[in-house]
């Protein structure tokens, strides 16, 4: 459930001076309205001459505690002499991108919230309405690998969907929150009211990291417009029964695989979350002032949760995907954790407990990421989990690194119209206005 303290916030979270994005030439009103991204010249000159300028640590010779000095200097020269933001910018702007401001009611407060989003329609008469959710550290780009293929699929055999796919309030082009208060709960809210602005009275939902945190908020709140999900980010924490049947040797292969993972992360490779659940100011700080510094902090974890034997990411991309947030600025989208935290879904170094889901969900797992191998009666724990898709490669930004395994499982589990309940669409209901 939302907790007091988040309710009384919510009318605090924009003030109506900040339907702004910085650096961006871009306005916000109660429709939507097309977007074409246009970024300020003189920040892209300023942000070259940090890069070229960018001072670099001095490395120590030792195990792997970073990006290396290689991944740096490639990445600083790529900036400096390569880069061409604006045949990036032109790229973006093929995907038919809004802003609009929704008002969704959170108890008895009604507030704005300013939003970007890309919406792509199918011409099929019987799509069905996608709202695909991001996560960290990705953007609205995660849903670029896909998108023309769910909308236009090959044959009316297979499924065909409006995509509809928002930045996170400070993340991309939705401006960031200007008071604590707007997390994942908050986000669930407005985004099915997006929906709702849009006319697609009832959806589906696909998501992964933060996209999975939010899909299950909102199949949670919003049970008679959420049809059915698939997660790519279905995270249950174990419990100390499961860690003492680990102990006494009764665990399952697949439990055991997964405590493994999971606790290796929270071990090991979660010291950017812990910093930036507890105190990402601190941090923001640093990689505000410095974009290659910002770069090099994402790309830490962009590494490390995709299948190194299918990708390695160029410098264009990790350039790219750094500048969604370095844009109007990485605070936003790095303190998100803290919300995340405040909503209960992260607790500690653990995760943390999120609302049961009753609609029926599909989760797909990859292993390069950390929900790889979630037994499937585990995964019930946290709803109505009828179908577990266990791949044999890929990783955590299943969408953009393996498109087409992730469009398989979309199709499948969207496609099962009677178990998946999407036959709602074919029969006439859940369609857009």
């Amino acid at each position: 459930m939302i907790s007091f303290h988040i309710i009384i916030l919510f009318n605090m979270v924009w003030t109506l001076d900040a339907f702004s994005i910085p650096n961006v030439n871009a306005t916000f009103s109660k429709t939507p309205k097309p977007f074409e991204l246009r970024v300020n010249q003189d920040f892209i000159d300023d942000t070259r001459q940090r890069v070229f300028s960018a001072r670099s640590p001095i490395f120590i010779q030792t195990t792997y505690e970073g990006p290396t000095m290689e991944n740096f200097t490639n990445v600083r020269e790529h900036w400096v002499h390569e880069y061409n933001w604006t045949m990036v910018e032109e790229s973006i702007n093929e995907r038919r991108q809004f802003t609009t401001i929704v008002e969704p009611t959170i108890g008895n407060n009604t507030s704005p919230i300013p939003l970007h989003f890309v919406h792509h329609r199918s011409p099929r008469e019987d799509a069905i309405p996608l709202l695909f959710i991001h996560g960290w550290p990705g953007s609205f780009l995660e849903v670029s690998n896909i998108i023309d293929d769910l909308t236009h699929p090959p044959n009316k055999s297979v499924p065909a969907f409006h995509v509809v796919a928002p930045s996170i309030p400070g993340f991309g082009f939705s401006p960031a929150p200007q008071r604590p208060g707007f997390g994942p709960a908050h986000a669930s809210h407005a985004f099915n009211e997006l929906m709702q602005q849009l006319g697609y009275v009832r959806y589906v939902i696909q998501g992964g990291d933060f996209g999975g945190v939010i899909l299950r908020f909102q199949a949670h709140f919003f049970p008679n417009n959420v049809v059915s999900a698939l997660s790519n980010f279905w995270v249950i924490q174990p419990d100390q029964s499961d860690i003492r049947r680990l102990a006494e040797g009764l665990a399952t292969p697949d439990e055991t695989a997964y405590i493994a993972t999971l606790e290796t992360y929270i071990n090991q490779a979660s010291g950017y979350r812990i910093l930036q659940e507890t105190q990402p100011l601190t941090a923001a700080y640093a990689v505000s002032d410095s974009p290659l510094g910002f770069a090099m902090w994402i790309y830490g974890l962009m590494a490390e949760v995709v299948d190194p034997a299918i990708k390695v990411w160029t410098p264009e991309e990790i350039i790219t995907w750094s500048m969604m947030y370095y844009i109007q600025g990485p605070y936003a989208g790095m303190r998100f954790y803290r919300e995340v935290a405040n909503d209960g879904a992260l607790d500690g170094l653990d995760f943390g407990t999120l609302p049961l889901v009753e609609i029926p969900v599909a989760i797909s797992q990859f292993p390069h990421d950390i929900a790889y191998r979630l037994p499937l009666d585990w995964a019930r724990r946290g709803g109505n989990v009828v179908r577990r898709n266990v791949h044999d490669h890929g990783g955590h930004f299943a969408a953009y690194e393996v498109p087409n395994l992730l469009l398989w499982d979309i199709r499948e589990w969207f496609g099962d119209r009677e178990i998946s309940g999407t036959k709602v669409f074919v029969d006439g209901f859940g369609k857009s206005h």
